[in-house]
């Protein structure tokens, strides 16, 4: 497989180059790239198969070069130190990531693993990435609502669940024992969050994904959210919202 490196410490691109030379010889390292433009140039000139790509990068990142990519379809293994987040973004998305220093068992059965996978299988999982890392972004937003008062300032991701109230809708703040009544339908609140991570489980209700505890079974089920309310899942949404949480 015609293979890139790309991390900009020079010590772990030659650590990883060394490796492959010796242990996986179906690799063929056509260029070793010290930061995320010139991975992105590499990418053009040599098209290749597979890409060991470095997260934490000055200027532009592992994810922004994906991000760079008009269409994305080689195999990805990252490589990283111990990131909370950037592990969490990986896991949702079921890319290969291999942890600093890195271990040659794991590097092997990386390697073996992206043989056996088509392009368009990554395509998926690095669509779900950027799409995963676009609703968190969002989750730092601020919003202006409308209330019967004026303006009310939130941020996206304080924002628990969202019931509706004929015109207007409930939103549900962490922190806060009663909701504020914004001029808003749902369908209108969901027409502003549903791209921001938010997903209509019920008629009457819009939940936050990153602020669910717990999904309980049942006909349609119920979800728990973090302050403990209990939000409940139609029956004929529950399809759709289990296989949403899946991705996550």
């Amino acid at each position: 497989m015609r293979a890139l490196i790309v991390d900009d410490e020079k010590h772990s691109r030659d650590v990883l180059h060394i490796m492959l030379q010796k242990y996986c010889p179906e690799i063929q390292v056509q260029a070793a790239c010290s930061n995320g433009a010139a991975a992105l140039d590499a990418i053009i000139q040599y098209q290749p198969e597979l890409i060991f790509l470095d997260i934490e990068m000055p200027d532009i990142d592992g994810f922004q070069v994906l991000q760079a990519c008009p269409h994305p379809a080689f195999a990805v293994i990252f490589t990283t130190a111990y990131d909370h987040y950037a592990l969490q973004a990986l896991h949702h998305s079921a890319l290969d990531y291999l942890l600093k220093p890195i271990d040659l068992q794991e590097l092997q059965t990386a390697v073996s693993k992206a043989g056996k996978q088509s392009g368009a299988i990554y395509a998926e999982k690095v669509a779900r990435l950027l799409a995963f890392l676009e609703e968190q972004l969002h989750q730092d937003e601020r919003l202006a609502l409308p209330t019967a008062d004026g303006l009310r300032m939130m941020t996206v991701k304080d924002i628990l669940y969202c019931e509706a109230g004929g015109a207007r809708t409930s939103v549900y703040l962490q922190l806060q024992t009663k909701p504020i009544v914004v001029q808003h339908t749902l369908p209108e609140m969901e027409t502003i969050l549903q791209r921001k991570g938010f997903f209509r489980v019920h008629p009457s209700f819009l939940v936050n994904l990153s602020s669910m505890d717990k999904y309980i079974k049942g006909d349609g089920g119920e979800i728990i959210m973090r302050d403990g309310h209990s939000v409940p899942v139609s029956r004929e949404r529950k399809h759709d919202f289990l296989l949403r949480i899946e991705r996550m």
